[in-house]
């Protein structure tokens, strides 16, 4: 199986599943790069999967299931936000069968950025959409710091080696922000330098891994001492998880 990140207005990616002759990608905010990377490795489109309403997760549905290699593509999302196509409403729990593929996908409820957002995991790879970002997370739109706590436990729940496929490139802008919050953490500081060295060479950051999220990602980190003092240093309600979460994340929405 190949996983492909497609590059994508300034920052976005928009990832691909593919064996060869048949294909999955996930919010396909623009149709172009996904009909580009059809063309060249000469695949059909099986499916679309949806994380959350967002232009930029949903911009290039229409023109894409317009074309001939993704006619007959089904496309799943949330049932409870809007969406410019018709799609299969799934939620938390349900599997969606890709048996030409050899995928059979969890879908994960994870509302915080938005309160519809859902996550698929294939055993092995999580699409994750704007919930988790390398060293971040999303901006809480909708949801509140105790679903995106939430969420965020899930996925930390996850097999160590499960490939995180986030939906931006910001690791580096949210590491230097992690580093802010865990200013003496050498995990911290390689992690920098590797995603820095991958940057100047034009190579994406991604797919993490959630061991490696374990190891930075200060929202994954709540209850981590030096994570605590910091938050309760910038004003936290308490020491609990979701107030460091909240403290933390709003301090993110400021900080330069």
């Amino acid at each position: 199986m190949n996983l492909l990140s497609l590059p994508a207005f300034d920052d976005n990616y928009i990832w691909m599943i593919h064996d060869g002759r048949e294909a999955v990608v996930v919010d396909p905010g623009d149709a172009t790069p996904v009909i580009a990377a059809l063309d060249r490795a000469d695949l059909q489109l099986a499916g679309i999967l949806v994380t959350h309403k967002h232009p930029d997760h949903v911009g290039g549905l229409r023109t894409l299931l317009a074309h001939p290699r993704a006619r007959a593509a089904q496309v799943w999302g949330p049932g409870n936000e809007p969406m410019p196509v018709a799609v299969i409403p799934v939620h938390d729990g349900d599997r969606i069968a890709l048996p030409g593929l050899g995928l059979d996908i969890e879908v994960m409820a994870v509302p915080g950025h938005t309160l519809g957002h859902l996550a698929f995991f294939t055993g092995s790879i999580l699409f994750c959409g704007d919930t988790l970002f390398s060293g971040g997370c999303g901006r809480l739109f909708e949801g509140t710091p105790a679903q995106m706590h939430a969420s965020l436990a899930r996925f930390a729940a996850l097999p160590a080696k499960t490939q995180v496929c986030c939906a931006h490139e910001y690791t580096l802008a949210n590491l230097r922000f992690a580093r802010a919050v865990e200013p003496h953490s050498l995990a911290l500081a390689a992690y920098e330098a590797e995603c820095q060295s991958l940057r100047d060479r034009g190579l994406p950051t991604l797919p993490s891994t959630i061991g490696q999220e374990r190891q930075i990602n200060p929202y994954l980190r709540c209850d981590q001492p030096d994570v605590i003092a910091c938050a309760v240093a910038r004003g936290a309600e308490g020491r609990d998880p979701v107030s460091v979460l909240a403290t933390i994340r709003l301090w993110k929405d400021q900080f330069r």
